[in-house]
């Protein structure tokens, strides 16, 4: 089982202020030093506190790009479901609440038992809980176990633990050794510029197994150009855009794939070059692949900011020749056809049906909405599929404006379907 590195993330009152923006980049950099999930965990007061944290969570789970884990001021199904919609993977319950084991067990059954994370503060509180544990939850987080407590949980439980410790790296290793143990939190990660990489380098030097990532090819098997170099075509990972094409030598290579952050080969300047050093416009790997030759890499990554010196988004800005065609990649007409109606609400037009939906209001949205969804299922009783095919772009139209009305993205839409 692979022991996961988790950071822990604190809401408190100021979530709109200082502590809000404090909390994103913490996430952030968690993300791109290592972490393999992030905990957050809600401590507001009140309310209004609470519903601007489930704001920030929701933030911060839409731009983590790994697995959010989310608990405090949980106490009814609500305040699962508000997480859920947040975009945590998890949502994590507090086992020594009045009832936590009624509501576990509702959570389980309306939003499916892998999303359910069962916290507790002992070996005792575990004994109490376990029938509905093992059959409510996906995992344990536990507070503060000792190895033997570990042990004695690992034999009343089937279910993969999280540690939450305030022990040193090396005062944890036992810990993570222990066979049901799948991941730690705590202390550890109290520094969000910290290497996390070096910490599992760390980890695994004592036999422990964690998340680190290497090439299923050795670079010996690379074939490289005349000075000893293979060509990088990067991509953004999400809309396939070619951004740059840049060269890397076995050093770049290696602190690519150790550190997760593209690095080259600077022909110019004749040394090593780990892109957004200085711009802060780094890339972030997501996955490389080889081609069939073994003599060019393509590098799908996140990109921040420009990709290019001049401030483009790609390198590739300059048109010698375009034929007209039609753009049917589907996430791309979604989006053009989604910023025509924005442009229509921010620009009004004179004569757009568009800015008739808008002026009419939310009711009129929705009642065509409504229609056209009947006219999809009467248009599925014809044989002819061109019928259908209509309705369906009818509906995705008026969804989208629906969408625009209530301030709904695609990317919102397509990152709540991928992480289902």
């Amino acid at each position: 089982m692979k022991r996961l590195m988790i950071p822990c993330i604190y809401l408190r009152d100021d979530v709109n202020g200082e502590d809000g923006k404090k909390a994103l980049q913490d996430a952030l950099c968690y993300r791109d030093k290592g972490a393999d999930a992030l905990m957050i965990f809600d401590h507001s007061k009140g309310d209004s506190a609470h519903e601007r944290a489930i704001s920030q969570i929701k933030v911060i789970a839409g731009e983590a790009e790994v697995p959010v884990m989310a608990g405090g001021n949980i106490h009814r199904l609500e305040d699962v479901k508000k997480l859920i919609y947040a975009g945590c993977a998890y949502v994590i319950v507090d086992m020594s609440m009045e009832k936590s084991a009624e509501l576990l067990e509702e959570a389980s059954k309306r939003f499916g038992r892998e999303k359910m994370i069962a916290a507790f503060t002992g070996e005792s509180d575990l004994a109490a809980c376990r029938q509905t544990t093992e059959e409510a939850a996906s995992q344990i987080l536990l507070f503060e176990a000792s190895a033997a407590e570990l042990s004695a949980i690992s034999a009343a439980t089937s279910l993969p633990v999280i540690i939450f410790t305030s022990k040193t790296p090396e005062q944890a290793v036992p810990l993570l050794k222990a066979d049901n143990v799948s991941g730690i939190t705590g202390i550890l990660f109290r520094d969000p510029a910290a290497d996390i990489v070096s910490l599992k380098e760390a980890f695994k030097k004592e036999g422990i197994d964690v998340m680190i990532y290497e090439s299923s090819i050795a670079w010996k098997d690379f074939k490289l150009n005349g000075d000893g170099l293979i060509p990088v075509i990067v991509q953004d990972y999400k809309t396939d855009e070619v951004l740059m094409l840049a060269y890397m030598n076995e050093d770049a290579f290696n602190m690519t794939v150790r550190s997760g952050r593209m690095t080259y080969w600077s022909r110019s300047r004749n040394e090593l070059w780990v892109k957004g050093l200085t711009s802060g416009h780094f890339q972030y790997v997501k996955e490389l692949r080889l081609d069939c030759d073994n003599d060019t890499i393509l590098a799908k990554v996140d990109q921040i900011g420009a990709a290019c010196h001049t401030g483009s988004r790609s390198c590739f800005f300059q048109t010698l020749l375009k034929k007209e065609y039609d753009d049917t990649n589907p996430l791309r007409v979604f989006q053009d056809v989604y910023d025509v109606i924005m442009d229509r609400k921010a620009n009004p037009k004179e004569g757009s049906y568009t800015n008739y939906l808008f002026d009419k209001g939310i009711d009129k949205i929705l009642k065509k909405v409504g229609e056209e969804c009947t006219e999809i299922v009467i248009a599925a009783k014809n044989p002819d599929k061109e019928e259908i095919k209509y309705e369906i772009s009818d509906f995705l139209y008026h969804v989208m404006v629906l969408m625009a009305e209530k301030g709904v993205t695609w990317d919102e839409i397509t990152r709540e379907l991928a992480r289902r």
